[in-house]
């Protein structure tokens, strides 16, 4: 299956036809852009294209009011000045005699790559899609949308497709609001939107906006709003947001659909969001949700007006839709003080709704004025073409090596398919072959075990050198085999490993010692805290069969972990006995797929052999089947993985959760 792009030249159609600053910024130009960027890259070739559709009436129905409808019918018969009077009935939207052919066209696009991504046709898409819509309420157009493309699509998914749970994610810098309004009362949405805020100045002023609106009636708890109360955002705020707010509710909810409302003004240099995340960011939070709801992850366009930004963002989000390594994370550091409180509060509020958020701290002694500090007026008083000019480097060109997944096996064993069997007998540096025999055979050594050592270093190597994109070894002695790694990878000056460990077998002591190496420990065993602050064991009482607990400590603990330390390769170490399920597996593996440019090498001991075929198919790239509602982790377990996150904190920055976090780091 391939990845779906939608678009049709037809949505540029329409324009603004009067002055107003306040929709200026609404341009054609958005679209075509877009497109002839992913054209140049050479993406749009690689995905699969489908024929753009008007919605029927009947469809537009699903969200919003026979009477709006009606009046917007009228709009292609209007003259310039009817239509400007029509317009001034909203807020901030203008209409053209092409807008409704056009809105219909947009929700039409949403539908069809709905349709095919729920029939199996394609895994996932993009919609490249005008006029916007998250705005666009029952009665109402508004902020430039005129129908509420992903509304519908939410509602038409559950509707034609019977889905029982649709997640939306929302990273328009702006608040959908008009999503919140359709979905507010209904527990089979989870509708997730960060947005600026800046304690209700920015527009639309709404006091819904804010933390504490968490959804009414049954839908209590599914509406989450994660406040920007400063600009200048960062990718490590983005990240923050996804690893302890997003994701550990998404998983607990277990979508069969993720709708991403994917606005780019968000992005660096846009004159609406005046954030500084840089487009790579959105090649980590699509692939973040790309292992939920067994890969059905359907993009649809809302907002973006800085061009560049736009349609870099925009590539990023394709090529990692179709299954490109991601970019290294650019520029990660602490999340600011503005982003902290916001999670803080955010896991406050909800973590009456959601197990994975029940220890989340208080508020008692740190509470957060909705009110505004200024007037709405003071905060729009400039406009876009008052701001100034943000230059950032273009998105380094990300590399997709010609083997995705190589497999380092007996010669016996079955390769899975769509693996390349890399041989153990490659030959290897006499100087190399010396030390593994120095370091791990004890002198000469049996020659069946160098054979197998070489095998990893070849790998390694061509990992390195973007030969092989990932793999995985079958191994006799999982310790050896991962010294014998860490400690080649390790000699180049710049490289680091992560080295995830899950089960409860010998890790190597000492691969630590020079930090160039960041071992996670997640296992059943309690051992002593390391003094090394790159040796982290997590504790769980039952051990990797605790699918809950084992999920908590990924999301709170090593991905931020993971991308704080920034490797260039991955170990992921399944020890014998691990207990852990194919689907547990399956997830880790899709996950860490995330961090140093997808470099992965998994090394699975003779005994575990049978978990190689959906090890293989998640370094393949397949998505990882779900893991079904999950329940509430040990308490237990959750009071030592907060224990062990805030040892952590002096040194992990990418750990903190609230705003007090920073002074605790200071304290330590």
């Amino acid at each position: 299956m391939g990845t779906a792009l939608i678009y049709d030249e037809e949505m540029t159609s329409y324009k603004l036809l009067w002055d107003d600053p306040e929709c200026e910024v609404e341009v054609p130009e958005r679209l075509t852009v877009s497109y002839e960027a992913l054209v140049r890259s050479g993406l749009a070739d690689h995905c699969v294209s489908i024929p753009v559709r008007e919605a029927t009436e009947e469809e537009i129905l699903l969200i919003h009011s026979e009477e709006y409808l009606e009046k917007v019918k009228k709009t292609p018969h209007m003259s310039v000045q009817e239509l400007k009077d029509f317009a001034l009935q909203f807020n901030a939207v203008y209409f053209h005699p092409n807008s409704y052919h056009c809105a219909k066209l947009a929700v039409g696009a949403a539908l069809q790559l709905v349709d095919h991504v729920l029939m199996g046709k394609v895994r996932n898409g993009m919609a490249l899609v005008r006029p916007p819509g998250h705005h666009s309420m029952r009665d109402a157009a508004c902020g430039f949308c005129t129908f509420n493309n992903v509304a519908i699509a939410a509602q038409y998914a559950k509707q034609k497709y019977g889905l029982k749970r649709v997640l939306i994610v929302d990273w328009d810098i702006h608040h959908g609001q008009g999503v919140q309004y359709c979905f507010e009362d209904d527990p089979s949405v989870l509708y997730f939107s960060w947005h600026r805020y800046e304690h209700s100045i920015f527009w639309p002023h709404l006091p819904e906006s804010d933390y504490d609106a968490v959804g009414k009636d049954k839908g209590v708890g599914f509406n989450i709003n994660v406040p920007w109360n400063k600009v200048g955002m960062t990718n490590s705020d983005f990240l923050s947001v996804f690893c302890h707010v997003l994701l550990p509710v998404a998983y607990e909810f277990c979508p069969e659909l993720v709708l991403v409302s994917a606005g780019y003004d968000s992005g660096i240099g846009d004159p609406e969001g005046e954030m500084c995340a840089t487009p790579d960011i959105f090649a980590h939070l699509t692939h973040l949700l790309m292992n939920l709801a067994g890969g059905k992850v359907c993009a649809v366009l809302e907002g973006g007006y800085n061009l560049t930004s736009l349609s870099q963002s925009v590539c990023q989000t394709v090529q990692t839709l179709l299954g490109d390594p991601n970019p290294r994370p650019e520029n990660l550091r602490s999340p600011c003080q503005s982003a902290l409180e916001s999670i803080h509060c955010v896991r406050w509020a909800h973590r009456r709704y959601w197990s994975c958020l029940g220890h989340a701290a208080d508020l008692s002694s740190f509470q957060i004025s909705t009110k505004p500090s200024g007037s709405p007026k003071e905060a729009g008083e400039s406009t876009w073409k008052d701001k100034v000019a943000v230059v950032w480097p273009e998105p380094v060109k990300r590399v997709a090596p010609p083997v995705r997944t190589a497999a380092l096996l007996s010669d016996e064993a079955v390769c899975p398919e769509g693996c390349k069997r890399l041989a153990t007998s490659d030959k290897l540096d006499p100087r190399v072959a010396g030390k593994l025999r120095e370091n791990f055979l004890e002198g000469e050594g049996d020659s069946e075990a160098l054979s197998a050592l070489s095998g990893l270093i070849t790998l390694t190597e061509k990992m390195e050198k973007d030969e092989i994109l990932n793999g995985l070894a079958v191994v006799r002695d999982i310790t050896m085999a991962t010294a014998c790694v860490v400690q080649h990878v390790t000699m180049a000056p710049n490289n680091r490993v992560l080295v995830v460990c899950v089960g409860d077998g010998e890790a190597p002591s000492n691969i630590t010692e020079d930090r160039k190496a960041l071992v996670v420990r997640i296992g059943s065993r309690e051992t002593k805290q390391s003094k090394c602050k790159n040796d982290i064991p997590v504790c769980l009482k039952k051990g990797c069969a605790d699918v809950s607990g084992v999920i908590q400590a990924v999301f709170g603990l090593l991905l931020p972990l993971g991308y704080e330390f920034d490797p260039s390769l991955v170990l992921l170490v399944r020890m014998p006995g691990s207990e852990v399920s194919d689907g547990v597996w399956q997830q880790l593996t899709g996950l860490l797929q995330c961090l140093a440019q997808g470099h992965v090498l998994v090394l699975i001991q003779e005994c575990e052999k049978s978990c190689v075929s959906p090890t293989a198919c998640s370094l393949l790239g397949e998505p990882a089947p779900p893991l079904g509602q999950l329940q509430a982790p040990l308490p237990q377990d959750v009071e030592d993985m907060e224990r062990l996150r805030r040892k952590l904190l002096a040194d992990w920055t990418l750990l903190q959760t609230t705003a007090a976090d920073t002074g605790k780091r200071q304290e330590l």
